[in-house]
Parts: C-alpha cells; structure tokens; sequence
C-alpha cells in the first residue's frame, strides 16, 4: 500500500496486540526479511517494510559532505521523514492492525541502521531499535548521541558491524566499528538492555542476514535468548 510518498509492505500477524517492526529498507525486501526473521526469532510479530525513500536525503540527520565521490551530499533530511514517518505514516500502519501492538521497533540497514538511533534520541514512538551495519561512520553522529538524552528509555538496543568494515580505504568509514563499539558501551553504562555483534566480512557481506538477526534479537526479552556467537562476538 502507498502511504503519503512511501511504499509500505505490511505483513500483518494473525494475533491482536503482536509487536510491530518498521523497517526503513529497500522496495520489495518485506516478504524475505520477515521470513528470515521469524525464522532466527521463533516469535509472531508484524511487520512493516518502508520503501521509496531517498537514503541520502531522509535517512541523514544533518548536512554532510558524501562519503563517496561519484554520489550527492548527504542532505540532512531525517527530522522531516522522522516526522512524516511518526504523524502520517506509522498511525495508518498501525490502523490496519486491528490492535495496538504490544510495541513498536525501529530497525535498518546502513543509512537506516543510522536513521533507527538518530530516531531513539528523536522521538518517543519506539520502543526498541536495531541497527544492522549502521553508518555509525557519519560525522558528528556519535558525539551528538553521547551528549543528548533520549525522550524515552529504549527497553532494548541492538547493534552490529562488520568485521572488515573498519578495513575500508576509505577515510571517512573507518571509524564505524570504534564508533558502534562507543555507542554500545555508552548504552550498557545507562543500564540499557543492549546488544553488540561482531559479524564476519565487510558492508555488503548477507545484509539481509544480518537485518533478520538484528529485528529477531528485539523480539526476545532475555539476553541470552538468541545466540549470536556463531558469526563473531556478541552480548
């Protein structure tokens, strides 16, 4: 269904009241993501997959010069989705439940993965947040996390690199793993429910993979519910 100027993938579950997962991501993943999902959590859970989105532009939140030569500026625009996402989108969503969800997560990829913490220091429509991968590169970001507060306390917060992220030629990246690694440690010192895995291989290495772990790991209310040591470290 299209809502406002987005693409919504809704798979709803069968039971009233089951957690929601929005997922910021790329156009026609929904199906594949929630069998993955569902299959690593073992959970009913409904999900909501949002595509047509202009990663550079709605994912950022503030202007930045881009990370790669042949692509845009990054534009800054994730207060105005953030905005659209919470007033316009979420409450259709939500309609189409028949049920309020027992919760709502936030979860993404890369740039999404970006969007779900910049969101958690935002806003107060979520209650849990994964970032599979996420541009924890992005100048200024972890400084602005670890000097504002979150409207909401998040119940849990799952995060997750590459192990050959941090590898990367490019200057601006390299940061990624030392900077998911501060925002994790920043997290456990506030008695938050976090998570941090190590995955094996570079950005680009089983995505969709390493998505299903992250929104399969807000589904558990235990930390030792889902294992992640198979594919690096993880608590």
């Amino acid at each position: 269904m299209r809502i406002c100027d987005k693409e919504v993938e809704l798979f709803a579950s069968k039971r009233p009241g089951a957690p929601l997962i929005v997922v910021n991501g790329e156009d026609g993943e929904g199906k594949a993501l929630r069998g993955a999902a569902a299959t690593v959590a073992g959970a009913d859970f409904s999900l909501a997959a949002i595509g047509g989105i202009c990663w550079e532009e709605e994912l950022t939140p503030w202007p930045a010069p881009s990370a790669f030569s042949k692509q845009p500026p990054y534009a800054g625009g994730a207060d105005g989705y953030l905005k659209q996402l919470t007033e316009s989108i979420l409450p259709q969503i939500i309609g189409q439940l028949g049920a309020p969800p027992a919760y709502i997560a936030l979860a993404g990829y890369s740039l999404a993965g970006l969007f779900a913490l910049y969101a958690m220091y935002r806003t107060d429509a979520f209650a849990r947040f994964a970032s599979a991968s996420g541009s924890l590169w992005y100048p200024g970001f972890v400084e602005y996390v670890l000097n504002h507060e979150m409207p909401r306390r998040p119940e849990r917060v799952y995060l997750s690199v590459g192990d050959r992220e941090a590898r990367t030629r490019n200057a601006v990246m390299r940061p990624v793993e030392e900077n998911t690694r501060r925002l994790y440690g920043d997290l456990r010192d506030r008695g938050i429910d976090a998570a941090f895995e190590l995955n094996s291989g570079g950005h680009f290495d089983d995505p969709l993979g390493r998505l299903a772990r992250a929104v399969a790991w807000t589904l558990t209310d235990g930390r030792d519910s889902i294992d992640h040591t198979e594919n690096g470290e993880a608590t």
